[in-house]
């Protein structure tokens, strides 16, 4: 099948693979407010609460949470000396910082929030559903030797490129879950290598992330033991990445950021099938309301949720559709059909997408490591390009002078949300920082 995008001024470079930025000209004010969406802000509120009984258990399980309280939480640096490196030193940039998801605790990337939330939500409503624990008793019993001998008879399934694998298998083992992981063929040796070794069960497919989604689905269904964490449909996993949007107001405010009508903030979210970024999206409007705009980013080859939302089309279309290859080597954003669900909530709240090629990924994963001291894999420095999209690209500045904000540009706060990576094997960082100085020498 080919599809015919629709007239946009991002039409030719996203047919040709190259770098470009799709403005959403659906994007307007409270799109959060909308009655017909399928959750509402009040969720957000819900899985804060979730995360703050849960603290306790989390910490018990995870000891590298105790200086935490059992919260999962990332840094936010400002990036006094990358931004130079990456040009946009001038004051026209504003303020510009890094949100350290590539350093979250427990699974090392942003889908700690989804994952862990997730399967500890469920592991929760299981226990109280079949009287393992009562209301007022100490959520920590969850952790206890007849808590995990309870667990041992149900398993936790997912698909995954990655990254989520991690995630809900580090979770599921801690509750003493079996977990099963199915993985796209372009998943990295060494996340298999990892849930091997915490006794996760890996299942790979010679075919992409889809594929691998739909046979975990599909084997899930088959056996009432197993709980399914569907990254393409899952309420649990996207609140549990809105909360992040409420940790950074705080850490916003410890630097003496001001986010309002004259201040407005950008966030640049890598984008795989579109739950953690959209999840932080529905958190951010939530929290900041029209003061802030998020841009989803992809890469050239695999850019799903940029030819969806272009399209217009009400059925998901997909990155082949339009004879792209889902071709990268950031595995986590190695998607070819965005969420059908994220879709449907980011249809008036994204600001836009843009997207990133091969190349630049290691170029900005070895500049960050230079200059900054950042620990990435290359999907998590995609958003580097923000800045420069929103300034300089002709479509950037065209969307600043709609929302009036170029006037404003200079008392704005860019935040690039880096993803993952510090859970990298060295010898596979090596190799990262090899091919990005071999392409610096030529």
């Amino acid at each position: 099948m080919t599809l015919q995008l629709p007239n946009d001024p991002a039409r030719s470079d996203v047919l040709s693979a190259r770098p470009t930025l799709w403005i959403n000209s659906l994007y307007r004010d409270d799109a959060i407010g909308d009655t017909c969406l399928p959750l509402v802000p009040d969720q957000v509120d819900v899985a804060q609460s979730d995360w703050e009984r849960l603290a306790p258990l989390l910490e018990t399980c995870f000891p590298e949470l105790k200086k935490t309280a059992g919260a999962i939480r990332s840094d936010l640096t400002e990036l006094h000396a990358l931004r130079e490196a990456l040009g946009y030193g001038g004051g026209e940039f504003g303020r510009v910082f890094a949100k350290a998801d590539s350093a979250l605790p427990v699974a090392g990337s942003i889908k700690a929030r989804g994952g862990v939330y997730e399967v500890f939500v469920f592991a929760e409503e299981l226990a109280r559903r079949e009287g393992l624990i009562g209301d007022r008793e100490d959520i920590r019993h969850l952790a206890s030797a007849e808590a995990r001998a309870f667990f041992s008879s149900y398993s936790i399934a997912v698909g995954s490129t990655g990254n989520l694998g991690l995630s809900v298998g580090v979770a599921a083992r801690a509750l003493g879950f079996e977990a099963t992981v199915h993985m796209s063929s372009d998943a990295k040796p060494w996340k298999v290598e990892r849930l091997r070794k915490l006794g996760v069960k890996v299942v790979q497919h010679e075919a992409d992330y889809t594929t691998a989604v739909e046979n975990a689905r599909s084997a899930a269904e088959d056996d009432p033991a197993v709980y399914f964490v569907d990254d393409e449909q899952s309420r649990r996993l996207f609140l549990g990445y809105s909360v992040a949007a409420s940790e950074l107001v705080d850490q916003l405010q410890t630097f003496g950021v001001a986010v309002d009508a004259d201040h407005p903030l950008f966030l640049y979210l890598p984008c795989g099938i579109g739950g953690a970024p959209g999840g932080v999206t529905y958190g951010a409007k939530k929290v900041f309301g029209d003061n802030a705009h998020c841009f989803f980013v992809e890469p050239v080859q695999s850019p799903c949720a940029l030819v969806h939302m272009m399209s217009g089309s009400e059925e998901l279309v997909s990155v082949y559709d339009v004879g792209l290859t889902n071709s990268t080597e950031a595995d986590g954003m190695a998607v070819a059909r965005m969420s059908a669900f994220v879709a449907t909530v980011m249809r008036n709240m994204l600001a836009g997408v843009f997207t990133v090629d091969d190349a630049s990924l290691f170029r900005w994963l070895l500049l960050a490591h230079e200059v900054q001291g950042l620990r990435l894999e290359p999907s998590a420095a995609a958003g580097f390009a923000g800045p420069g999209f929103i300034v300089k690209h002709p479509q950037g500045r065209a969307f600043c002078e709609r929302l009036k904000l170029s006037d404003r540009l200079r008392q704005a706060t860019h935040v690039v949300w880096t993803t993952g990576g510090s859970f990298v094997p060295q010898e596979q960082f090596d190799q990262f920082l090899e091919i990005a100085q071999a392409s610096r020498s030529r």
